[in-house]
């Protein structure tokens, strides 16, 4: 009668099972504790909601060979400048307007999305906007009437979504603040606005 080898039991094969899926769990904790902080607004990729006060360019960053966004001078949307508090609830109420407009479902923010409209990760610097002078304005009405205007190179249109002026602003904060995070570069080729010093 020939006896089994240890490694081909139904018992090794379960404890092995037990302990690699117990092991595996904690090192999922451990690495969600490590990419929490790194991920959360006021980090160091991640800035504070109070970043829409200021300018935000890109700069090639020639160390990591990647467009990165660098925090200028007070620059404030819509010429207000805001507290972190308001400027948070500003950011929030836009990032919720997004979502319940379901912009993904054409659109990509921070490389999630559809690919059927423009990227939106650096929409506030986007080119299409012509000059920063008028770029807050022009996104506002775009968000709230979008008819007849084209919305990429490939003549698609954005639908009105009965977008308020509140929600729109909220919108443009959103996008602005979404443009300071450092994205390591996605999405790559973005040729950014011509700013005045």
């Amino acid at each position: 009668m020939a006896t089994s080898q240890w490694w081909s039991s139904e018992s090794f094969w379960r404890k092995t099972a037990i302990w690699v899926t117990g092991g595996s769990m904690v090192i999922l904790i451990l690495l969600t504790m490590d990419t929490l902080p790194q991920i959360s607004a006021g980090s160091k990729r991640v800035p504070a909601y109070s970043v829409i006060n200021h300018r935000i360019e890109y700069q090639l960053d020639n160390t990591r060979h990647v467009q990165v966004p660098v925090i200028g001078k007070e620059e404030p949307l819509f010429g207000v400048k805001l507290t972190e508090e308001e400027a948070e609830a500003l950011v929030s109420h836009g990032k919720m307007t997004v979502q319940a407009k379901n912009c993904m479902n054409c659109h990509t923010l921070l490389g999630n999305g559809a690919y059927y409209a423009p990227d939106l990760t650096k929409a506030w610097l986007d080119q299409y906007w012509g000059n920063s002078d008028i770029r807050e304005t022009q996104m506002v009405e775009f968000i709230k009437d979008p008819s007849n205007k084209l919305h990429n190179s490939l003549n698609r249109r954005m639908p009105n979504l009965g977008v308020t002026d509140e929600e729109a602003r909220a919108v443009v904060a959103f996008l602005k603040w979404m443009s300071a995070i450092d994205t390591n570069g996605f999405p790559y080729n973005f040729k950014s606005i011509e700013q005045e010093n």
